[in-house]
């Protein structure tokens, strides 16, 4: 994962004269032949869905075709906000309330990828339904998040009758559908998903009660009321974060299902992987992103 950080550019907050800068890209080549795409661009621009169409885009045209298979739309006057006098009362986390790590805040930090395979996925599930009664099907991310943000607390020993919080990045491109936004559009349409406990809560109760709130935060998030109140929320009002670093936010996001890794047409070479390298994203510290298995292995096997 440290790694990674030297094969793209870090994107500066902002040039000389001021203007941010929306996209950069590093392009490394290697003496087997093989070669590293680093691109960074900035979260304003696009989510991740529109992400990996600009990706995929970049790679169409550099193959020598005319214009890409999806074309780029811009639309992005349909998710701007209005002010409101009645924005969402989301339940963040503050300095007062929130948890603390005897060993935040530091600056001896390391981003690490952590391979989990299906097999402990599907243990791990099958644990959760049962101890539920299985009554309810249980997703991989769900599983996931509720037992990586347990595990997190517990290792940095967050201070016990405080609070500490989860966010959920939700895609909600599905969810609109009146009218459903225009396939190529790549702004963002993504909302916050915030399931808070005390850390004892935390701890004592039982994961799949943990699996069940995470569930319930994105069926909020998933609601048309829901994204059209959060987009004039934060068009009249940001909320000030101000407890990242400290151990008390976790911030989740799933790039599996994003397309990197899927219909990504070089010519002559197969993508292997894609590793996530954020840079001050909500603090890094906080932020755990699931992605999907690197083929290197199987890339090797087959050449072999």
């Amino acid at each position: 994962m440290e790694s990674a950080k030297h094969l793209v550019f870090d994107l500066p907050s902002q040039d000389e004269s001021g203007y941010q800068y929306p996209l950069v890209f590093k392009v490394i080549k290697f003496p087997c032949r093989g070669f590293t795409i680093g691109m960074g661009l900035s979260h304003a621009v696009c989510d991740g869905i529109g992400a990996s169409q600009f990706f995929r885009a970049i790679i169409e045209l550099a193959r020598g075709k005319s214009e890409p298979s999806v074309k780029p739309v811009w639309e992005r006057e349909r998710l701007v906000g209005s002010i409101t006098k009645q924005p969402l009362q989301i339940d963040y986390v503050d300095e007062a309330s929130g948890a603390v790590s005897p060993f935040l805040p530091t600056k001896v930090l390391m981003h690490e990828c952590i391979k989990v395979d299906r097999e402990s996925i599907r243990r791990l599930k099958m644990s959760l339904m049962k101890e539920s009664g299985g009554n309810e099907s249980i997703t991989s991310f769900e599983s996931l998040a509720a037992y990586v943000w347990r595990s997190r607390a517990r290792a940095l020993k967050m201070s016990y009758d405080k609070r500490i919080m989860l966010h959920i990045t939700v895609g909600v491109r599905r969810h609109l559908l009146d009218p459903p936004l225009p396939e190529g559009y790549y702004g963002n349409a993504i909302v916050d998903g915030v399931v808070v406990l005390t850390v004892r809560d935390l701890n004592e109760r039982p994961l799949s009660e943990v699996v069940k709130l995470i569930r319930e935060s994105k069926k909020v998030a998933f609601d048309s009321d829901y994204i059209r109140n959060f987009i004039n929320t934060i068009e009249t009002e940001q909320a000030d974060l101000n407890i990242e670093g400290t151990g008390a936010l976790t911030t989740m996001t799933d790039w599996k299902h994003l397309g990197f890794m899927e219909n990504v047409d070089f010519g002559f070479m197969e993508l292997v992987n894609t590793v996530p390298a954020p840079r001050d994203m909500f603090g890094s510290v906080d932020l755990c992103i699931f992605s999907s298995l690197s083929k290197i292995g199987f890339f090797n096997e087959r050449r072999g």
